[in-house]
């Protein structure tokens, strides 16, 4: 059961040992079904971005100069 498989192509299902009866069959396809459904809902990846071992160890960009405000700092 991989999960690019489409519900028109069916399962393919191999029994090695005895005779299972499709009662059987159509409740093993259920649970694990159903466990598929589960994990993989619960299998989602984290979206929030954690900070990477390089940006903590660089330095961030200066701001940006507030050219309104002029040379009014500027004591010579």
């Amino acid at each position: 059961m991989s999960g690019d498989s489409s519900p028109e192509e069916g399962i393919h299902l191999e029994v090695l040992h005895g005779q299972p009866t499709e009662a059987e069959l159509a409740a093993l396809i259920a649970v694990v079904s159903e466990a598929y459904v589960e994990e993989a809902s619960s299998a989602l990846a984290d979206d929030t971005k954690s900070r990477t071992a390089w940006s903590v160890s660089q330095r961030p960009f200066r701001a940006p100069l507030r050219r309104e405000l002029g040379w009014t700092g500027f004591q010579g």
